[in-house]
């Protein structure tokens, strides 16, 4: 089967002339863009595309505007379905790709202002604790049920979507619908663990057999390993990562680094009542404390320490370059050969990972690199998350006018219809449906993947999951994480006083939000402070400092980890 996208030029010219809703431009759209690539019959496909001709038509002719972050995914809806949506239903519409920073800030102005921007935003659900608290999004729960019953496909099937959970709030009413997902998971390159002399090596310098590290100790034995090396010609190293003091850079530890680490409750999708950002809850989910003074985990020993191994990989097993990246330049560089190992990768780079021709890539088609669960720290548990899912969702805001929040919700359901949603996840690799992940396209594609297809599969892919409920004001809050992790990534700190500011910070804007009331009963209730030893003795997070930060190092075959997947 080809996987090969259709030009933008065969597309426009299947949907050339003015825009008008029938069922002919659904079909050249079929014929052009979808064929065999859809868990839907072409019959039903047809039916589909009938129900949203027919559930535009009161707003035929207007024009609405769509924003999300630029990755492969969305820049596929932007420049095939938006055309493709606007042919069929005679509604126009603009899905403009920014930076997912200048995303929350656009949403952001929009719930400062109430000024309608964009009529959709295509958000990561992380904000889900926000918008139930500011309650200036709707939900989708009570949306369905009321103004937008009409324009609600029969055949949206939420039970079908996987991430859903994300997008849920503790009230358990949906406020956003996903429309992409990719998880943060451990990138290696299978060849060489598996190359007879390296691994003979390894044994004989470390003791214990080459494989896929189960804990932060034996991913540390492995980069020292590789770090210098030259293989295939080239001088490789055993870590990759980023550490420009950036935006993307409080990504990434807000996604779950933390908690890798062992810093959180237990508790999943996300720990209770401490979660991943080391924030405690109390059992109203009203926020009562960062610091440990207050019963938090942000500057406790098990967040220190996933800072300090961070930056000890950075600085001694990584690329130099990699210091003065972002996420978006570090992304692509394990694709040019020279990386063993990578502990926090996101799939999405799936699609960039897979290209012909990549020194990472065999000449069958088969990736020389495959992904398996990230290892955990020294004070991890069972029972605490162990990594990311970041889920990109529409969010309808309560300032946006009914009839554009309307034909909003239309667009929002094509992008991920039973229609297009498997060709769209042939093109960006992030999956949303339980059906597509199982269609029998991605059976027969697996083999490229790397293992993306038998962890979407897989009933572990539930434990990866986005930002919890229990950060009050997602845009606020996140913009802390970047500037003190890189005053500790540039040596102005160390781990510990950047912590002691971060967590301070943090408690800064909870205490503004209770002061103002502006989240009513949802909103911050401050702990009083005290001396930390009183929250260590309590049971869970926060924890005292182990005195071994390095226990023994753990590996497992990857042949006998997938198996877990394939069950």
């Amino acid at each position: 089967m080809s996987l090969r996208l259709l030009s933008t030029t065969a597309v426009m010219l299947a949907l050339s002339g003015p825009a008008f809703a029938d069922i002919e431009a659904a079909r050249a759209f079929l014929d052009a863009e979808i064929g065999d690539q859809s868990v839907l019959t072409r019959e039903e496909q047809e039916a589909e595309m009938q129900w949203f001709i027919d559930a535009a038509q009161p707003l035929s002719g207007m024009s609405i505007n769509v924003v999300s972050e630029t990755i492969t995914t969305h820049e596929y809806e932007s420049r095939v379905l938006a055309p493709a949506f606007t042919a069929i239903t005679g509604i126009q519409v603009t899905h403009d790709l920014i930076g997912e920073g200048d995303v929350v800030e656009k949403l952001q102005t929009q719930m400062q202002t109430g000024e309608n921007v964009y009529d959709l935003y295509i958000n990561d659900a992380d904000l889900d604790g926000t918008h139930w608290r500011y309650q200036q999004v709707r939900n989708i729960t009570d949306w369905m049920a009321g103004e937008g019953a009409a324009f609600t496909n029969p055949g949206l099937d939420l039970d079908d979507f996987i991430g859903l959970a994300q997008a849920t709030a503790p009230d358990d009413k949906l406020y956003q619908l996903p429309v992409q997902q990719f998880a943060n998971l451990y990138w290696f390159r299978h060849d060489w663990f598996t190359d007879p002399e390296i691994m003979a090596e390894f044994r004989a310098e470390y003791g214990y057999d080459l494989g896929v590290p189960v804990n932060w100790s034996a991913y540390e034995d492995i980069a020292k390993f590789f770090t210098g090396r030259e293989i295939d010609g080239q001088q490789v190293y055993g870590n990759m990562d980023y550490g420009k003091k950036d935006p993307s850079l409080g990504w990434r530890f807000t996604d779950a680094w933390l908690s890798m680490a062992g810093a959180s409750d237990k508790g999943e999708p996300n720990g209770f009542p401490v979660d991943e950002w080391g924030i405690r809850v109390n059992d109203k989910f009203q926020p009562v404390g960062s610091c440990m003074a207050r019963g938090g985990a942000t500057n406790s020993p098990a967040a220190v320490y996933a800072i300090e191994k961070y930056i000890d990989w950075l600085q001694n097993y990584t690329p130099p370059a990699a210091a003065g990246m972002t996420f978006s330049e570090a992304g692509p560089v394990p694709a040019q050969g020279n990386i063993a190992q990578q502990m926090f990768w996101y799939t999405a780079f799936t699609a960039d990972m897979v290209k012909e021709g990549l020194p990472v890539m065999n000449e069958d088609g088969t990736p020389k690199w495959r992904m398996a669960p990230s290892p955990y720290g020294a004070y991890w548990e069972e029972g605490m998350k162990v990594g990311y899912q970041d889920v990109g969702a529409a969010t309808l805001m309560q300032s946006t006018p009914v009839d554009r929040a309307q034909a909003a919700w239309l667009y929002a359901q094509f992008i991920v219809s039973k229609t297009v949603d498997t060709k769209k996840s042939h093109v960006g690799l992030t999956f949303v449906r339980d059906s597509t992940v199982r269609h029998e396209s991605f059976t027969e594609r697996a083999p490229q993947l790397g293992g993306l297809v038998e962890f979407y599969r897989s009933p572990d892919r539930v434990r990866w999951s986005d930002t919890g409920a229990n950060i009050p004001d997602y845009p606020r809050l996140a913009q802390l994480w970047w500037q003190n992790i890189g005053d500790a990534s540039s040596g102005a700190k160390t781990a510990q006083e950047a912590l002691d500011a971060l967590c301070e910070q943090q408690e800064d804007v909870l205490s503004r939000l209770e002061r103002s009331g502006v989240q009513g009963d949802l909103g911050p209730v401050l702990n009083e402070e005290q001396d930390p030893q009183y929250w260590i003795d309590q049971p869970g997070a926060p924890v005292a400092k182990l005195e071994n930060e390095k226990p023994a190092p753990v590996t497992i075959a990857y042949e006998e980890l997938i198996k877990r997947w394939q069950e």
